[in-house]
């Protein structure tokens, strides 16, 4: 029996790993083999077609830290995340309680706030910089039309990053706004009936309940919206090229200009190596500090 039993076991892990293989050459292909040949360009010296020339060590990766552009545009990536993460999370838990009202017609309003899912990034950039354009953007003369004075929005280095940040949290919010209405829908009803009748307000059933059992959610969207925003690049690419004085040189576009226009492939491989680790140790750190304050029910 202990035979029969042994081989049919063994049957199964066989038959498991025979539809795993598939995936796992798809991972192999797309994602360990490029990591792993980041990993090794950002050791070399090329020339200006890219090709290795001389191995170099890790002197790139030390030259990261005693580059301002490098530190530069590192700062400006958190500041960014910033900008973008609270925001996007604040205004989704807000559309989500409106959306989960049992009110009539409130699928239309669902529609509308699903919207952001159904637009590119690229189609989205383009919206919002004609948006935010100088003279012919409708968020200036809205502006002007109480009172207040027009804002350089693209073309002021203090006002450029916040413009980003803004198109980043509308594009954000359609997908958000959906795994936090389907996190407070799976809420119990009875939970909700029995504080009523305890004579709990709608505020202290929010802080008591509805957030607590939606923290598991809140957290998921806290650690996939940090590691996107440390990735945006298109936002940045359509609307800004990294302008004004470079205050939306983000990370990822400070990679890329040094990959495909400075011809520093090994800069910019050690570069990507380090925003690697990033968002590793970030993510590492939102699992190590705040899962702990997440309620699993």
């Amino acid at each position: 029996m202990r035979a029969g039993h042994s081989g049919r076991e063994t049957r199964k892990l066989l038959e498991a790993l025979a539809y795993l293989i598939p995936s796992f050459l798809i991972f192999f292909a797309f994602v360990f083999i490029p990591l792993v040949r980041t990993f090794w360009l950002g050791t070399q010296l090329t020339d200006p077609l890219g090709r290795p020339r001389a191995f170099v060590g890790f002197s790139h990766y030390q030259s990261l830290f005693t580059q301002p552009d490098f530190l530069y545009s590192l700062s400006r990536s958190f500041l960014f995340a910033l900008y973008t993460v609270p925001t996007t999370i604040v205004v989704s838990v807000i559309l989500a309680l409106l959306g989960n009202l049992r009110l009539r017609r409130i699928g239309i309003f669902r529609i509308f706030y699903s919207f952001p899912i159904a637009v590119s990034a690229a189609t989205t950039s383009l919206i919002f910089m004609y948006l935010f354009h100088p003279a012919l953007g409708t968020v200036d003369y809205l502006i002007g039309l109480i009172g207040l004075k027009p804002v350089p929005w693209l073309v002021s280095a203090n006002t450029a990053l916040p413009a980003i940040s803004i198109t980043t949290v509308w594009l954000q919010l359609g997908l958000n706004t959906i795994i936090l209405l389907a996190g407070m829908q799976d809420i119990p009803e009875d939970l909700y009936a029995s504080a009523r009748i305890d004579g709990a307000g709608s505020w202290r059933i929010l802080r008591s309940i509805t957030v607590p059992l939606l923290t598991p959610t809140l957290f998921f969207l806290l650690v996939v919206d940090t590691l996107a925003d440390f990735q945006t690049f298109t936002q940045v690419n359509i609307m800004t090229k990294g302008g004004p004085v470079d205050s939306t040189n983000l990370l990822v576009f400070s990679i890329y200009r040094q990959f495909y226009f400075n011809g520093q492939y090994g800069y910019a491989a050690a570069q990507s190596v380090m925003l690697f680790f990033i968002m590793l140790i970030l993510t590492i750190i939102q699992f190590g500090v705040l899962e702990r304050r997440v309620h699993y029910s």
